[in-house]
């Protein structure tokens, strides 16, 4: 049974917000689902709604892919990991809720009642996963190309004033810190357990612990770059999680 837009959310308001995003529709019904939160659909049961999750996944994968297209054209001389940083800074749910913000996403998303009642609309983790459920629905009704002029138009501020030094220390600790608040659990605990070679060439080793488990190791010639690395391992630790419940695996560099 196909949704009757006109109904469920007053035809304007697309409008409205495809003007906000620069690009209009041929499928609204993508549009539609990439606003609708879980909670709505388990308020509407049995009437046929589905919800943004799937449309998120697409889009945070596309996402992605533009973002890493983009830089590595712009920097082609910097190493992965750099590239990563890079990467992680301009895809960070802080730099996405903002960017989600300045087209006021929060109002067109289509919560259940109780979930507008406890502030749904402003909560990072709907608002995140909304924004990455329209980027997904632009792939899916323009293509590559649509998806790219919307994501540039909003990223390439942040892109023009990146600080390459700063983000040499800044992203994947904040990136994990992020991470981690979206999934409800608490903050990662650094940990030096080693400290190798004489003080003029000191290497650090660092454990990232989580719910007391030991997620990641890393080293470094510096507190705070074994810090990032061993961040940088466990973020990508906890993105590849095949279940919830599973905690990740420690990770050790190389």
């Amino acid at each position: 049974m196909s949704e009757n837009l006109e109904e469920t959310l007053p035809r304007p308001s697309l409008c409205d917000l495809e003007n906000l995003l620069g690009y209009s529709f041929k499928n609204q019904a993508l549009l539609l689902q990439a606003l609708t939160h879980r909670s709505f659909v388990n308020e509407h049961e049995g009437e046929y709604f589905r919800n943004n999750e799937s449309l998120e996944f697409l889009g945070d994968s596309v996402l992605g892919f533009i973002i890493s297209s983009r830089i590595f054209q712009h920097y082609p001389e910097l190493t992965e990991g750099e590239l990563s940083k890079i990467k992680a800074y301009l895809v960070s749910a802080a730099n996405l809720v903002r960017l989600a913000e300045s087209i006021h996403l929060g109002e067109f998303i289509r919560l259940s009642w109780g979930e507008e009642k406890t502030g749904g609309r402003t909560k990072r983790a709907i608002t995140v996963d909304a924004y990455e459920a329209v980027i997904g629905a632009l792939y899916l009704d323009g293509g590559v190309e649509a998806a790219s002029d919307f994501v540039w138009r909003q990223i390439g501020k942040f892109f023009e004033g990146l600080d390459l030094k700063e983000l040499t220390y800044g992203d994947f600790k904040s990136a994990l810190q992020e991470q981690l608040h979206n999934l409800g659990r608490p903050e990662p605990v650094y940990r030096v357990v080693d400290e190798i070679g004489p003080d003029h060439r000191k290497t650090f080793v660092v454990q990232v612990v989580i719910l007391g488990e030991v997620v990641a190791e890393s080293s470094g010639r510096t507190k705070k770059e074994a810090q990032q690395s061993a961040a940088r391992l466990a973020l990508e630790s906890i993105q590849k999680e095949s279940s919830a419940d599973r905690g990740p695996s420690p990770v050790t560099a190389d």
